[in-house]
């Protein structure tokens, strides 16, 4: 593996979520990413909050911190996205894969809601592509099965997995949404795990319970010796075979609605009406 680069990267866990969102700095250049924020929701009085944004915005003016890209790893069924805040407050771009309008096509009618003529991503991320932060340069990797849009950001030593990946005691993600297939995501976990071995696995989300404290760093290594799902010597049929037994047990996240009909248009909130309120619908029976 090269040297890693010089870059920073700053953790902030959300626990009513489970989320984990990421900046990723070049010191150099002072340039950074955010990836995976979370605007606060609360579901029983439909209020919205910033409290975990604001986390975010402080470290980065206390930093000195520019915001050039606002990461995306793919459409989050379980909270919703602080990107719209995030580049209003700082500036910076919103990036998603480009497998995003999949999502958009079935989703979008779910909702009864049309998509704006102009994608509301700023910019959609081939499979193989290359950007940078400042002077790191970032691959993107095309890893579905938790959605047909996952990605994976590859920094110098670091990959953020998004959903594909766990840590190792809790394994992997679900892949029972629509579009989610177990056969793609064991094959995007394997080549995430072809990596090498030191590097640093930095995920979505963490349900630590009382277990244990929340964590979202691992190895590939760690990964590849120690998942409970798909540690070296499990195959894809008896991955699969566990991921959809698995699934079939699962409840739909919480924050599925508002989530998803939100974060298909980048984290944009409903547009207001002529009182100036906005509304989410609860489609019935749809999902």
């Amino acid at each position: 593996m090269e040297d890693a680069l010089p870059a920073d990267i700053t953790a902030f866990f959300d626990p009513d979520t489970a989320t984990v969102s990421y900046v990723l700095a070049d010191p150099a250049t002072t340039q950074a990413a955010v990836v995976d924020s979370v605007l606060d929701y609360d579901a029983a009085s439909g209020r919205t909050g910033r409290h975990s944004a604001d986390r975010i915005i402080a470290h980065l003016r206390e930093h000195g911190l520019a915001l050039q890209w606002i990461l995306e790893t793919h459409v989050h069924a379980d909270h919703l996205s602080a990107a719209p805040l995030l580049r209003a407050e700082l500036g910076g771009k919103i990036g998603i894969g480009s497998h995003i309008p999949d999502v958009q096509r079935f989703m979008a009618p779910v909702f009864g809601t049309e998509l704006p003529e102009q994608q509301p991503f700023d910019l959609l991320f081939d499979d193989e592509a290359r950007f940078h932060v400042g002077g790191i340069e970032v691959r993107v990797l095309h890893t579905p099965g938790h959605t047909p849009a996952c990605c994976t950001y590859v920094a110098g030593d670091a990959a953020f997995v998004g959903d594909t990946l766990f840590m190792p005691d809790f394994g992997t993600a679900r892949c029972d949404f629509p579009g989610g297939d177990a056969h793609a995501m064991y094959r995007s976990i394997k080549r995430i795990l072809d990596l090498p071995p030191e590097t640093r696995i930095l995920v979505g989300h963490d349900y630590p319970g009382d277990r244990r404290a929340a964590a979202w760093e691992s190895t590939v290594a760690e990964q590849r010796a120690q998942n409970k799902h798909v540690h070296d010597g499990v195959d894809e049929d008896t991955f699969v075979h566990m991921r959809t037994e698995r699934d079939k047990t699962l409840k739909l996240p919480a924050l599925i609605l508002p989530a998803v009909q939100c974060n298909i248009r980048a984290g944009q909130l409903p547009e207001a009406d002529a009182q100036g309120r906005r509304y989410l619908k609860v489609p019935l029976n749809a999902l």
